[in-house]
């Protein structure tokens, strides 16, 4: 559990941050810049696609092991984790960042410098999130601080696309610490003013429609599969939104579409990939439905309207992803602590709804939030994504606070 002396109000987290050793470690931050941003360019050109993260992984056990950390290991599904053992173990704080990129194998991850910001695939989601976890426990040892609870560092795989949280759910589900976690954080791109503590729900599939195929002249009339996705497409299209615009917040996306072999072919097979997001669980499970039904439908109708004597489509309709949503209370003493925190650094807090590693720790009832590793940054999930440092301690100070005043101080 996280302990009542949490300071959640502006003068329990101004006491905090006064402490010495505190300030100690806010000035490694500011000392240590350019350092942290060397690290950060040389963590970022390690590429992590997709369910090849392991590079970046076996790095993260060799630093982990550099900053002291106990118990530095990486588990079955891939994540790295070291621990900081306090006075006790409860309560024990994940401090996480992801190592995957949206990217995929082959993607060039140089990072370039133009001014003051750093351009590279993956340089903000979530480079600039890893090396945050190694400032953090850096300034922790530089400023001799010792807690009361204890840290958990993870560098988790397979948070972005495919990877439906891979990493996370077996740390809380299946690994060493699962039913240990009194608390998690997870950083997760730029900024400093974002708390993310509503879990964005998604459901993403991909659906086949396979046929018999044909010439586009002399088999004309035999069920065509991308008809059929077409025909889906506009029956999802329809879907209500509008009057969810507001709260809660819906969306659907047709993604990616394939199939067919010629302009004058009729296709074998069609697929798409489709996701579904909403900040309602409720509504999710109504979008979902409808989704699942309007495939359905789109065969049915194809499948009428086809030539007799042709073959009937078939559907494969594959669930890719399940992402939990929830929310850790804005009352929750964790979100408070993050907002004092936030305040401190003189930065306006905006509560946030996303889909993060914390979506999973929500879920299964520890309290979680999800916050920015400081600087700025923009074009996220782009080739063009760029990274400007200025500003990062102010958000290493923020996550600092936020860590110590779950674990406390010895």
């Amino acid at each position: 559990m996280i302990p009542s002396t949490v300071p959640t109000s502006e003068q329990g987290i101004r006491d905090l941050s006064t402490d010495e050793r505190v300030r100690r470690a806010f000035q490694f931050f500011v000392e240590r810049a350019e350092a942290i941003t060397a690290e950060h360019v040389a963590i970022c050109e390690i590429p992590a696609p997709p369910f090849g993260e392991g590079a970046r992984a076996e790095l993260f056990r060799r630093k982990f092991r550099e900053c002291g950390l106990q118990e530095v290991e990486i588990d079955v599904e891939g994540n790295c984790l070291g621990l900081r053992r306090g006075r006790e173990l409860h309560p024990l704080m994940v401090a996480s960042a992801h190592l995957d990129t949206v990217f995929p194998e082959g993607t060039n991850c140089a990072v370039r410098r133009e001014g003051g910001k750093l351009f590279a695939p993956g340089i903000a989601d979530d480079a600039c999130g890893l090396v945050a976890l190694l400032a953090l426990a850096r300034a922790l040892n530089a400023a001799e601080i010792e807690t009361e609870g204890s840290l958990l560092f993870v560098a988790t795989v397979g948070e972005e696309g495919k990877g439906n949280l891979r990493g996370v759910r077996h740390l809380f589900e299946a690994g060493q610490w699962a039913g240990e976690i009194d608390a998690f954080l997870s950083f997760d791109g730029a900024g400093s003013q974002s708390i993310t503590h509503r879990a964005l729900g998604s459901r993403r599939y991909r659906v086949i429609f396979k046929g018999e195929g044909g010439h586009s002249w002399s088999d004309f009339g035999v069920a065509n599969p991308v008809h059929a996705l077409g025909r889906a497409v506009a029956r999802l299209v329809s879907y209500p939104v509008a009057a969810s615009a507001g709260s809660p917040r819906t969306s659907f996306n047709v993604g990616r579409i394939e199939g067919g072999a010629g302009v004058n072919v009729i296709a074998r097979e069609a697929a798409m990939d489709v996701d579904l997001r909403s900040e309602s669980a409720a509504e999710l499970q109504r979008l979902d439905a409808f989704f699942r039904r309007a495939v359905r439908a789109a065969a049915d109708d194809e499948n009428t309207a086809r030539r007799g004597n042709s073959a009937p489509l078939d559907v494969d309709l594959q669930l890719l992803g399940d992402r939990p949503g929830g929310e850790t209370p804005i009352d929750a003493p964790l979100v408070q602590l993050a907002l004092a925190a936030t305040q401190l650094i003189g930065v306006r807090p905006q509560l946030d709804c996303s889909s993060t590693d914390s979506n999973i720790p929500i879920a299964h009832g520890t309290p979680a939030i999800t916050l920015g590793a400081g600087g700025l940054s923009a074009g996220s999930h782009t080739l063009s994504e760029w990274y400007d440092p200025r500003g990062r301690e102010e958000g290493l100070k923020r996550a600092l606070l936020v860590l110590l005043g779950v674990v406390g101080i010895k």
